[in-house]
């Protein structure tokens, strides 16, 4: 009957970690601009190399803020404004960021939402002012423009990704038009609900079902719920995850590790 794959956008489809991490520092100087007076390019540079280290811990793009700061406190210890800035490593992020979110989020009072519309509102006025650029910082994995150009499969993008800019990416960099109602992004609700969503369409009974993911978390949460036996999962080994990820998700019988070649093979 032929197949559907839901796949995820940013570490699978998308390197969007250039673009993210320059967008958290702008962020992060329009919100915290006191903490960032005095730091120079050298140290803005340092942290967005950071950034690449760290990014397999961040779920949505608002976290990449709270990584900025926090890198920044690691390496100026005098505007350190956390308890658990101290001491800390990038390896001790990896570690330990979902016990390490929740505590300086409520030292630094801040709210999810706010800083969610914040990160959405710096990306917006760099893509107005500079759309070049902003495409720029960005790049689509090798080979997966084509494929997702002659994909004979029926395609959905899953994101935690705010839609309008999975959407611009597709357009500008990849050259590839996927409707706006297959594109599932931030404020959609959980993947696992998207996903229980697809496989209820009239048109999708009889297809078989793909999820292509870059987090080893995701892929559990979908395995937690036995409405969604029907899919095959995938973990991306190119994406935004670590060997220790990797290593777990090839003893889990229902995860396949899928590498890049394999994967713009299965979509043509």
């Amino acid at each position: 009957m032929g197949d559907l794959y839901a796949l995820d956008f940013d570490g699978v489809l998308c390197d969007s970690c250039g673009e993210s991490s320059l967008s958290a520092v702008k962020a992060a100087k329009v919100k915290w601009p006191t903490l960032f007076d005095g730091v120079d390019s050298t140290t803005e540079d340092w942290i967005v190399d950071q950034m690449y280290i760290v990014r397999p811990v961040g779920e949505t793009g608002y976290e990449n803020l709270l990584l900025v700061r926090l890198l920044l406190e690691m390496r100026i210890p005098a505007i350190r404004k956390s308890s658990v800035s101290e001491g800390l490593t990038v390896d001790g992020i990896l570690e330990n960021w979902s016990k390490l979110k929740p505590v300086i989020m409520e030292e630094w009072d801040e709210k999810k939402d706010a800083l969610v519309d914040l990160f959405g509102k710096v990306r917006d006025e760099w893509l107005e002012k500079d759309l070049r650029t902003w495409i720029g910082a960005n790049r689509f994995y090798p080979g997966v423009p084509d494929a997702l150009k002659f994909a004979s499969s029926k395609l959905y993008i899953v994101t935690t990704k705010q839609s309008r800019f999975a959407d611009a990416l597709l357009r500008e960099l990849a050259g590839v038009t996927i409707p706006s109602e297959r594109i599932y992004g931030l404020g959609t609700g959980p993947k696992v609900e998207v996903l229980k969503q697809l496989q209820k369409k009239p048109e999708h009974q009889g297809l078989t079902l793909h999820f292509v993911e870059d987090r080893l978390a995701t892929l559990k949460n979908v395995i937690k719920e036995p409405e969604l036996d029907g899919w095959n999962l995938y973990l991306g080994d190119w994406g935004y995850n670590t060997q220790k990820e990797r290593d777990e998700a090839a003893t889990i019988p229902r995860v396949h590790l899928l590498q890049l070649s394999d994967f713009t093979k299965k979509l043509k």
